[in-house]
């Protein structure tokens, strides 16, 4: 049969999708392919309608085996021979699905990577008519994508097992560095790529600082009752206890993360799929496959890891298209436990210092002073007009007039070989000399100190707004170099203006250790059970030298050391109330006990 009447036929459509007629006639062609689409495109049908077309036996490489079961049940309902071989199933039941698959009875085979890539089952395929492998979740092999899994590397020797079988490579999150990563790996450098646009309009962007997630998560909630939405958190005792929360406030909440026993996620993942008005209080655990359409939205109770996991989460919501809202509350501690968690990731220094960056683009996005939806977009490669549907665009913030403070920004970033970060912009703007400064001769610049009446962290905040505003783009793929884009370089040449906002600019020191103080105690949750702990050290300690728990440290110290969380010695001296003193006799204990505290809550 011709592609249009298995569209017809097996699917009951009568035309394709904007993107997808394309994708599925180069890999009808026998051409490898990337594509890269957002969520409910209809990713799956660009590489199932090919693999029909071309008859033989079709390999679908799937990360999760509930995902593929899902996949499975909707083929044959759809009249087509597909199976799955996985864990999950007795050996029995797997080795009758391979004797089918032999026989010629399967037309699509799913397969985790892990399965896939033994030596035993390639020795096995190359004795069959394989006509076509389709990768999905594809940026799981990159380990610059947002869910980097590492059994997804071995699929790297697909293309020399089977050098004249086509491989397609499908995913909905992939920014150019993991776009450029998954071709080299998995196609040697030669690929078609495709990319559909990013923009999911219908879903509503919205930001707010943190002041309390548990209350302004009710706050979020009131008015959607009956309506099914993802909440998502950093932790597991966080899920555990924003479920909780919800619960006692008369909502229909349950918790999942990846300490959950297997059965216990599966009936939270069936309860949220097939009830309405499920909240699913989660970790990252949860999502990949997850395709309800009726999800109306998703709550983000701490920061992400990237844009690329921000976009991936969001993508959850409004797959059948209809209104949707996207809430994120974040805070500086966030953006702090972010850095240590990258800091104490495996993977070596070049991989940190990217997540890094991305770390920075999601903060810029956070702080965008324009359009959100233009800053997300921008950071995949396109370009939109303001969208009238996100916080910014609907409730704008006050703004100031920063166009000359946006050119000496620029100057600076020109004068400097656009190749440096943020942070030594800054420098340079704030007259700060520094040994790369003085080592480059940037101290000699003219540009040099010309805004030391701010501080550095007002010039930190306005390149992270230039950013956000595309003005200045992040150089993910290099060593984060900031660069004017086209819209940066009309700036400077007298086209258009700047606008930002002034209340981002950090707070003083000692405005910023009220706040945090007042967060820890307001906030609840992980930095109250960790307020705990500290205390109860210190009482031992107290005790062991019989002296009053407040000659070891005051409440207020330990309410900034929660706060703060430091995981080195210099941290440990940048807490209120550390002196050089207590830093020699107390840092190793108090580390120690923030460092289990952190790890226990990374384990999610």
């Amino acid at each position: 049969m011709s592609k249009h009447d298995i569209l017809r036929q097996t699917y009951g459509y009568e035309t394709f999708r904007p993107g997808q007629e394309e994708i599925v006639d180069h890999l009808i062609g026998g051409r490898n392919v990337l594509a890269v689409m957002p969520t409910g495109s209809g990713k799956s049908l660009c590489y199932q309608v090919p693999a029909l077309v071309k008859g033989g036996l079709s390999i679908v490489v799937s990360p999760l085996v509930a995902l593929m079961q899902d996949q499975v049940a909707a083929l044959k309902l759809a009249g087509v021979a597909a199976e799955t071989i996985n864990s999950a199933a007795r050996r029995e039941e797997n080795v009758e699905i391979w004797k089918r698959a032999a026989a010629g009875d399967v037309r699509l085979l799913y397969m985790s990577p892990e399965r896939l890539m033994t030596e035993r089952m390639i020795i096995a395929l190359k004795k069959l008519p394989v006509s076509l492998f389709a990768i999905d979740e594809a940026h799981c092999i990159s380990q610059w994508g947002a869910s980097f899994r590492p059994e997804y590397d071995m699929l790297q020797s697909l293309k020399d097992a089977f050098p004249k079988v086509p491989i397609g490579a499908f995913t909905a999150t992939a920014d150019e560095a993991t776009r450029r990563d998954i071709v080299t790996k998995l196609f040697g450098g030669k690929a078609e790529v495709f990319v559909s646009g990013f923009d999911r309009p219908n879903i509503r962007l919205m930001v707010s600082p943190k002041k309390g997630a548990k209350e302004q998560l009710l706050d979020f909630l009131e008015g959607r009752k009956g309506q099914s939405g993802i909440v998502y958190a950093l932790s597991r005792k966080s899920t555990e206890e924003l479920a909780a929360h919800l619960v006692s406030k008369g909502w229909r909440a349950i918790a999942y993360h990846a300490g959950m026993s297997a059965e216990d996620r599966a009936e939270a993942q069936n309860l949220f799929m097939t009830e309405p008005g499920v909240i699913v209080c989660a970790t990252i655990a949860f999502g990949m496959g997850i395709d309800k359409p009726d999800v109306r939205f998703v709550f983000h109770a701490d920061l992400p890891s990237s844009l690329d996991a921000y976009y991936q989460e969001i993508g959850r919501a409004g797959r059948d298209g209809g209104a949707s809202d996207a809430q994120m509350v974040f805070g500086l501690v966030d953006i702090q436990m972010r850095r240590r968690f990258i800091d104490q990731e495996e993977g070596g220094e070049e991989r940190r210092r990217r997540e890094h960056k991305r770390l920075d683009a999601l903060v810029a996005y956070c702080e965008a002073p324009e359009c959100r939806r233009q800053n997300l977009l921008v950071y995949f490669g396109e370009e939109s007009l303001p969208c009238g549907n996100c916080d910014v665009c609907l409730d704008p913030a006050e703004t100031v007039d920063g166009t000359a403070e946006a050119r000496w920004i620029l100057d600076a970033v020109i004068a400097t070989g656009e190749r440096f970060g943020a942070a030594h912009i800054a420098d340079v703007l704030a007259g700060k000399p520094n040994e790369k400064a003085e080592a480059m001769r940037h101290t000699m610049l003219a540009v040099f100190g010309i805004g030391k009446a701010h501080g550095r962290s007002h010039w930190q905040s306005l390149l992270r707004q230039m950013v956000g505003g595309g003005f200045l783009s992040i150089d993910v793929a290099g060593f984060g170099g900031l660069g004017l884009t086209p819209k940066g370089r009309a700036l400077i040449n007298g086209e258009g203006a700047f606008r930002y906002r002034a209340a981002v600019s950090a707070p003083s020191k000692k405005a910023e250790r009220a706040r945090r103080m007042m967060a820890a105690v307001e906030e609840g949750g992980v930095s109250d059970e960790l307020l705990q702990r500290l205390k109860a050290l210190r009482s031992k300690l107290a005790r062991q030298r019989s002296v009053p728990a407040y000659v070891i440290f005051s409440d207020r110290t330990l309410i900034d050391m929660a706060q703060k969380r430091p995981l080195t010695r210099w941290d440990f001296g940048e807490v209120n109330g550390v002196g050089e003193a207590k830093l020699q006799q107390f840092a190793d204990v108090f580390l120690g006990e923030i460092r289990a505290f952190v790890q226990e809550g990374r384990a999610a």
